[in-house]
């Protein structure tokens, strides 16, 4: 009997407690953003989650400047700061694309492979799809970075990482269109090898 009461009571304030907590809606770049996170190791689910959350972002509204991440007294600054963050966006985007292809690339075309040469070409095609779409967001942090390249006399203290970040593109310290260039041309080698081998070649 004792036991009885115990589990009821418990449930009473279960209940209790979840009839108080509610739920809100994420309607806001900064709240979808936040749910953007790193892991130590990385898988595509993990890849596809961040993506997915970042996308999301990029076609959310802003929230009232009073709720942004930086500190934004007057209207310049708030130019300033969404030119900022559709640039930072952006490159955690092409960070992710990026790293989502990588489990998909081959550095080599080895002899022993041919007995899988479609699987290792299909993974090849999946890879370079990643790329074009990480190729698709540097370039939009490219146009985001030289609009606010525009406000360089401005400084937002609580986002500097970004306004380093867009320093670094405007100066050429910062190209992933290079580097995705070099995945790209790297990609097309390990191709041209697989689609040459043969069962000969095994």
């Amino acid at each position: 009997m004792r036991r009885l009461i115990r589990v009821t009571i418990v449930l009473l304030l279960a209940g209790a407690v979840a009839g108080e907590a509610f739920a809100y809606r994420l309607i806001y770049k900064e709240q979808l953003y936040e749910l953007n996170h790193q892991q130590l190791y990385r898988y595509p689910e993990d890849y596809a989650a961040n993506i997915a959350w970042l996308e999301a972002a990029l076609s959310a509204d802003f929230a009232n400047p009073l709720y942004a991440f930086a500190r934004v007294r007057n209207p310049h600054e708030w130019e300033y700061y969404r030119y900022l963050f559709w640039m930072h966006l952006n490159l955690h985007l092409v960070d992710q694309y990026l790293g989502w292809a990588s489990k998909y690339v081959k550095f080599d075309a080895f002899f022993f492979n041919e007995p899988w040469k479609e699987e290792n070409l299909a993974s090849l095609e999946r890879a370079d799809g990643l790329f074009e779409m990480a190729r698709y967001y540097w370039d939009e942090a490219v146009r985001w970075s030289s609009l606010a390249a525009g406000f360089r006399w401005l400084d937002l203290e609580e986002i500097r990482a970004w306004q380093d970040q867009s320093y670094r593109i405007e100066h050429g310290e910062l190209d992933y269109g290079a580097i995705i260039d070099r995945h790209v041309s790297r990609l097309q080698r390990v191709r041209e090898d697989f689609q040459a081998m043969t069962a000969d070649t095994y």
